[in-house]
């Protein structure tokens, strides 16, 4: 017997019993940004190298030690990408979406590429929801779209969320606080977890985000970036934090809090939840009015975010509430004249709108039943010998048992008086 061949380290299966959380998501996201006027953009999964060396900075871990790098059969150097606001940027320039005038809200969803350790919530192909406004220096631009995540988590169901925010300022800011951070740094740089002193020369702001305790201990006296901050970058933030106060939105300002990635600028927040354990991040993202113009295109103001969808699973499953779509018929059948009459009247049900699931077992009728009442579904359909010769149907709701004989045209030619008898016998049967 073969070997059976089995998934990559760092990939799973998303198996059926998973697949409602991952469509209640879908939909929820669909409906939230569209509300919001946003509109989907699609972008390849992979794209040449230089794009995120140069978008996403070459001195960062991901550009380091996590991208998926290959050549390609014409001798290019091509990439899995490894987050999605560098190929969106590519796109808009190379798509010239600017010419249509004002500001582009776009959102995406797909999977990601990083080679890291494998842990729960985090593998290397992972999936994520982003937004990117771009076209807007406004301080109103970061926090639509910090208000659009709370929405969308909220509307999940998510609970014990937390906002963190900060200011990373702009190029200049961040080259006095980098010089300051390194002054301060330098004497302790043998007591520094080994990355971090790697990241001393390169990365240094990475060094915040640190792990290590020794580190985090170390960092929690180091300077902060909020007084290297310029004038405009001081009126940006406060006014950021004014219009969330003004929404309701609370947060806590955190020196220390970086992100990853080098095209930030300004604002930098995350949202974090008290239910994920030490991955407690779920939404991260801020501005970087620098990127359009570093990869080729015009100056140009942008802020978004990323969910790492992973995450929100994990969190959905633990709020253990019922998002399984309702099922109104369950057909069973038995003989070859019903059974060929019941996946006409399935075929039927489904063009009406009813969401219907099919016995396709040919197994006693005893099986059937009792699949019909583990199926969720609001009534059993029922045909046999005689209803096949009779042109009927034998209807059974399942939250009572009570039954009752129609003719097998009555559910497709009254479907709206079926639609509202379905949803009162649902609610007679919901706890």
């Amino acid at each position: 017997m073969s070997k059976i061949v089995q998934a990559v380290r760092g990939t799973r299966d998303i198996l059926p019993e998973e697949g409602s959380y991952w469509q209640f998501l879908e939909r929820t996201t669909h409906e939230i940004l569209s509300r919001a006027r946003y509109q989907q953009i699609r972008t390849p999964i992979f794209e040449q190298t230089p794009l995120f060396e140069r978008g996403i900075g070459e001195a960062t871990d991901v550009v380091g030690k996590e991208m998926y790098t290959f050549t390609d059969r014409g001798d290019r150097s091509i990439t899995l990408r490894p987050e999605g606001t560098a190929g969106v940027v590519r796109s808009y320039i190379e798509n010239k979406l600017y010419a249509t005038g004002g500001v582009q809200r776009l959102w995406y969803t797909g999977p990601m590429f990083r080679y890291e350790r494998p842990q729960a919530g985090r593998q290397r192909q992972f999936h994520q929801i982003g937004v990117e406004v771009i076209g807007s220096p406004d301080p109103r631009a970061d926090v639509e779209t910090i208000s659009i995540a709370t929405t969308l988590l909220k509307s999940l169901g998510l609970q014990n969320l937390h906002l963190a925010i900060n200011s990373v300022g702009d190029g200049a800011d961040r080259q006095r606080y980098r010089d300051a951070l390194v002054d301060y740094l330098a004497p302790f740089k043998d007591e520094l977890d080994a990355d971090s002193q790697d990241r001393l020369d390169r990365n240094p702001l990475r060094i915040l985000d640190s792990k290590d305790e020794r580190t985090q201990e170390i960092a929690q006296s180091a300077p902060s970036i909020l007084d290297y901050l310029g004038d405009n970058s001081k009126r940006h933030f406060d006014r950021a934090c004014e219009l969330l106060t003004q929404l309701g939105i609370t947060y806590a300002i955190d020196p220390r809090l970086v992100r990853g990635l080098d095209y930030y600028t300004h604002t930098a927040f995350e949202i974090q939840s008290d239910d994920l354990g030490a991955q407690a991040t779920v939404c991260g993202g801020g501005r970087y009015d620098g990127l359009v113009e570093q990869l080729g295109g015009k100056a140009t103001p942008a802020v978004g975010w990323a969910i790492g969808m992973e995450r929100l699973i994990i969190l959905l499953q633990k709020l253990d509430r019922d998002i399984e779509p309702s099922v109104d018929f369950f057909i069973v059948s038995k003989g070859d004249r019903a059974e060929a009459q019941a996946l006409e009247l399935s075929h039927g049900l489904r063009r009406a709108g009813f969401t219907v699931e099919l016995d396709l077992s040919a197994s006693a009728f005893g099986k059937q039943f009792r699949r019909a009442d583990r199926s969720g579904a609001v009534a059993c359909l029922v045909l046999g010998d005689a209803e096949a010769e009779s042109n009927n149907v034998n209807v059974k709701w399942l939250a009572t048992g009570e039954q009752e004989t129609i003719a097998r045209s009555d559910l497709l030619e009254r479907p709206d008086e079926w639609r509202v008898r379905l949803k009162g016998e649902a609610e007679v049967g919901s706890p």
